[in-house]
């Protein structure tokens, strides 16, 4: 069993930086690929980085250069270190893990957290 908690949102000024971090209690943690998703009002779920179990990172093109995507297995940890924040960041962020699947797609993961906010603005 997979679960995985979200934290590390909040409220940044325009430029600011966050790091946000999944920690997922599963046995399998090392197997598992893993991405971060937002979720702005009115809008889709959109895929913004993802990471495999090998630990090769994919980035949309929107944040590739701001954002970064990395793992520690020893902590069971996945995090989203983001810089130079604007407000189109603004979203709920969301982790997501699959054992076989890593993609850009919602119904490429099995397992999601529950989702922290961040919000920019100043």
């Amino acid at each position: 069993q997979v679960q995985l908690t979200e934290s590390g949102g909040g409220l940044v000024q325009p430029g600011g930086s966050l790091r946000l971090t999944c920690a997922d209690s599963g046995r399998f943690f090392k197997s598992h690929n893993f991405a971060w998703f937002r979720q702005a009002p009115g809008k889709e779920r959109e895929n913004v980085a993802a990471i495999t179990g090998g630990g090769t990172t994919y980035y949309v093109d929107s944040v590739r250069g701001r954002f970064s995507i990395s793992r520690d297995n020893a902590k069971n940890t996945v995090y989203l270190q983001m810089y130079n924040l604007g407000p189109e960041d603004t979203a709920v962020y969301f982790c997501a893990g699959d054992l076989h699947r890593v993609g850009v797609k919602v119904s490429d993961y099995d397992y999601w957290g529950q989702g922290t906010q961040v919000t920019v603005s100043s």
